[in-house]
C-alpha cells in the first residue's frame, strides 16, 4: 500500500459515545482501526519515520485508546471479544515502534500515557516502553514528571484548601508507572520536598487520599531497590528521613499510631522486601540494619492480645464427593473479597488469572501480592494470560443425592383456628372494612339498649353472688408451718438489720466528716494515718468505699442536710436564758455583755436571787425541775397568785393616778 493510500486514524471514542453505538457499526469500527494499524506496523523503519511519525492522527488515536481503555479495563462481557483483544495487541506494537522512532510526537512521552500503558499491558510489559522512553527522550519526559511533582507538592502542602480529589486521582494514576518504571520512582525519591508533603498531607482525614499516599510512598521505597543499578543509598536516607519524622510525630500530641510511617510499615511488607533485597544485592549494612530495626518498632500494635491461631491443614484424604471440574463457576464471596484486595493494586489482572494466583499460594493475599511485586511467579503463571477473566457461562451442578428432610418448624395457632372466617362460611353480609356504622356516635351507643343486659339478668347475677364465700386462707397450713419467715414480727426482717448497720457506718462516717474532713483525702499518707485505721476498723469499709463516700457526701447538698437532721445532737432545748435588756456598766458603754459584770436590781439584790437575805431559804420556780424546794415553790405561786398580784397592780395604779391627780 502506498505511503500516501493509509487513511488516517478516528480517535477511540469515550465510553459515553460507545454506548449509543450499535453493535454493527461498532464492529465495523474495530475492523477499520486493525486493518489501520497493520498497515502501519507493515511499513519498513525508513517509511515508519517518514510516514508515520508524521501522522497526527496516529498518536492522537494511541493516547485516546490507552485513556479510554485505562478507565474501563474490562472488555471480558464485550461480544466482539477476540477483535478487542487484537487490536490491544496492535496497539502495543504500534506504540512500541512510535517511542522508539527518533521524533515521536510529544502527546506520547507524557507521564499520563505512559501511566495507561503500564495500567493496560502490566508491570512487565509496560516497563519496557517506559525504559525506552527514558533512555531515548529524557528530556520530555523529565519537563512532565517534573511539571506533575511541582503540583503534587504544592496541593499536598497546602493541606484542606488544596484540589485533594485531582491529587488523589493523579496519584492512583501514577502508581502504575511508579510500578513498572524504577527510573520514575528514583525521579520522585530525589530530594525530601515530595516526601515531606506526603507525610504533611497524611494527617487529613480521608481514607481514600491516606490509602494513595500510602500506596504512592510504598511504590516509591521499593522502586529505589528494582531496576538494572538499584539505589540503596538514597533508599537508606529516605528511609532516615521517615524515622525522623515518625519520632517528631510521636513527640506531638497526636496519636503515635496515626503516623503515615505507622501505617507503611503495618499495612505494606516494605521493611522485609527491602530487607531481603539489601541482602541479596550483598551491599547490607550496619546503618541500613539499624534503620530498619528502628523502623519496625512504629507498627501498630495487633487489635486483639491474643496471638494468632495456627489452623493445621486438613489432609485430603481423597474422600469428599466427586464433582466435575467445570472451571471457576461459582466464587465463594470470601474468595471475591480476595480478588478485589489484589485487582486494588494491580487493576490490569483478570479475575481468572488472580484465581490461579490464589489457588497456587493457598489464598495467601500477601504471597501473591509480593510475588506479583517481585516478578517471581512460576514459568506456568508468568507466561499465562494476566488479563484473563472467569468464564460464567458454566454453572456448577450440585450433588442431587436426596437427603433426609429436616424437622418442620412448628405452626402456630390461635383461639379462632377452624371458625367460621377461618373455613370461609361466614355470611358476606356480616363482612365490613372499618366501623359498621361510621356515622354513629358514642352516645348512641350508650343509648342503644338493644344488646345491653336485661333487669332480670342482672337481679339473677346478684342472687347468685355470695358476699361472704371467700377464699380459703391457707395461712396456716401443715405443709407451710415452719417454711416461710414471718418479716413483720420484729427482728426477722433482715433488712431491718441491714438498715440498722448502714446507719451505724452512717454515723460513724458523718461525725468524721464533720470533726476531720481530712481523714477522707485519698493520698497515700491519710491511707496510712491512724484515722483512717480507726475509721476502716468502726465500719469495716476500705479506703476506696470511705473515700467514695466522702466525695458523694460532698456533691450531694441534700444528703448532708438529711444526714444532719438525723445526726444531730441539739435536740432544741436551752437550759439557761441570758438577760438581755440594757443596764449601765462601769465603763459606761451601756452594752448588754456588761450585764453579767453588774447583775443587780435596785435594792442591791441580784437578779435571780430569792427575795430576803434572812430566814430559811425558799426554792426558786426557774430552778431544774426535780428539786424538792423548785416543786414547793411553784405550788406556792400556784396558791397566792390570786390573792396578791392583781390587787396589788390596781392599787399601785391608783395610787399613781391620785399623785398626778388625773381623774378615776
Amino acid at each position: 500500500m502506498a505511503l500516501s493510500g493509509i487513511p488516517k486514524f478516528v480517535p477511540f471514542p469515550e465510553a459515553a459515545w460507545r454506548n449509543h453505538i450499535v453493535p454493527e457499526e461498532w464492529e465495523a469500527c474495530l475492523d477499520a482501526w486493525i486493518a489501520l494499524a497493520g498497515a502501519h506496523l507493515a511499513l519498513p523503519v525508513s517509511d515508519f519515520a517518514r510516514s508515520s511519525t508524521m501522522d497526527e492522527s496516529l498518536p492522537a488515536f494511541l493516547t485516546s485508546y490507552a485513556a479510554e481503555t485505562a478507565l474501563s479495563n474490562d472488555i471480558s462481557s464485550s461480544p466482539n471479544l477476540s477483535k478487542e483483544k487484537q487490536l490491544r495487541k496492535l496497539s502495543y506494537l504500534l506504540s512500541n515502534r512510535l517511542l522508539d522512532s527518533e521524533h515521536p510526537h510529544e502527546s506520547v512521552l507524557s507521564w499520563e500515557f505512559l501511566a495507561n500503558l503500564s495500567k493496560i499491558y502490566g508491570q512487565s510489559n509496560g516497563g519496557k516502553l517506559a525504559t525506552i522512553v527514558w533512555a531515548r527522550h529524557l528530556s520530555p519526559l523529565e519537563t512532565s514528571l517534573a511539571s506533575l511533582k511541582t503540583f503534587l507538592i504544592k496541593e499536598l502542602e497546602a493541606g484542606l484548601k488544596g484540589d485533594l480529589k485531582t491529587v488523589e486521582s493523579k496519584l492512583k494514576r501514577l502508581d502504575h508507572l511508579i510500578h513498572a518504571s524504577p527510573q520514575t520512582a528514583a525521579f520522585f525519591m530525589a530530594g525530601s520536598d515530595f516526601v515531606d508533603s506526603l507525610i504533611s498531607c497524611f494527617k487529613i482525614m480521608s481514607p481514600p487520599l491516606r490509602k494513595a499516599i500510602f500506596s504512592t510512598l510504598y511504590l516509591c521505597l521499593i522502586g529505589l531497590t528494582e531496576g538494572e543499578k538499584p539505589n540503596f543509598s538514597s533508599l537508606v536516607d529516605q528511609l532516615y528521613s521517615l524515622k525522623a519524622a515518625a519520632d517528631a510525630h510521636k513527640a506531638g500530641p497526636t496519636n503515635a499510631s496515626d503516623s503515615l510511617v505507622a501505617e507503611l510499615v503495618t499495612e505494606t511488607p516494605v521493611l522485609k522486601q527491602v530487607q531481603q533485597r539489601i541482602e541479596a544485592s550483598g551491599t547490607g549494612s550496619v546503618r541500613a540494619k539499624s534503620v530498619l530495626k528502628s523502623l519496625a518498632e512504629f507498627k501498630k500494635p495487633v487489635a486483639s492480645g491474643r496471638p494468632a491461631r495456627v489452623n493445621k491443614k486438613k489432609i485430603n484424604k481423597g474422600k469428599g464427593i466427586a464433582i466435575e471440574d467445570l472451571g471457576h463457576a461459582q466464587i465463594h464471596v470470601h474468595r471475591m473479597s480476595l480478588i478485589s484486595q489484589v485487582q486494588d493494586l494491580f487493576l490490569d489482572l483478570g479475575s481468572g488469572f488472580i484465581v490461579k494466583l490464589l489457588d497456587e499460594y493457598g489464598d495467601n493475599v500477601e504471597q501473591v501480592i509480593g510475588h506479583l511485586l517481585e516478578g517471581s511467579l512460576p514459568p506456568h503463571l508468568e507466561n499465562a494470560d494476566r488479563s484473563e477473566e472467569l468464564d460464567s457461562t458454566h454453572q456448577h451442578i450440585p450433588d442431587m443425592a436426596p437427603n433426609s428432610t429436616p424437622p418442620q418448624l412448628p405452626t402456630r395457632r390461635n383461639v379462632f383456628d377452624d371458625d367460621e372466617f377461618d373455613q370461609l362460611a361466614v355470611d358476606t353480609s356480616r363482612l365490613h372494612f372499618g366501623r359498621r356504622n361510621p356515622d354513629k356516635t358514642a352516645d348512641d351507643v350508650l343509648q342503644d339498649r338493644s344488646s345491653a343486659p336485661s333487669k332480670v339478668a342482672i337481679l339473677s347475677a346478684l342472687a347468685a353472688f355470695d358476699s361472704d364465700d371467700d377464699e380459703r386462707d391457707d395461712t396456716y397450713d401443715v405443709e407451710d408451718v415452719g417454711g416461710t419467715v414471718d418479716s413483720a414480727t420484729p427482728g426477722n426482717n433482715p433488712e431491718e438489720s441491714n438498715s440498722d448497720v448502714r446507719e451505724a457506718h452512717d454515723e460513724a462516717l458523718f461525725r468524721a466528716y464533720k470533726s476531720t474532713p481530712d481523714v477522707f483525702g485519698r493520698d497515700a499518707t491519710t491511707r496510712r494515718g491512724k484515722p483512717r485505721q480507726s475509721l476502716k476498723d468502726k465500719t469495716g469499709m476500705t479506703d476506696e468505699a470511705i473515700e467514695g463516700w466522702g466525695l458523694m457526701l460532698s456533691r450531694d447538698p441534700r444528703q448532708m442536710r438529711r444526714l444532719e437532721a438525723k445526726f444531730t445532737s441539739f435536740t432544741g432545748a436551752q437550759r439557761d436564758l441570758g438577760p438581755t435588756a440594757w443596764r449601765a456598766s462601769p465603763a459606761g458603754s451601756g452594752t448588754e455583755d456588761s450585764d453579767h459584770a453588774n447583775d443587780r436590781g435596785r435594792g442591791g439584790r441580784l437578779r435571780g436571787a430569792p427575795r430576803g437575805g434572812r430566814g430559811r431559804s425558799r426554792g426558786n420556780v426557774a430552778s431544774p425541775s426535780g428539786d424538792k424546794e423548785t416543786e414547793a415553790a411553784r405550788n406556792q405561786k400556784e396558791a397566792n397568785k390570786g390573792s396578791r398580784a392583781n390587787h396589788n397592780r390596781r392599787d399601785q395604779r391608783a395610787r399613781k393616778m391620785a399623785r398626778g391627780r388625773f381623774p378615776g
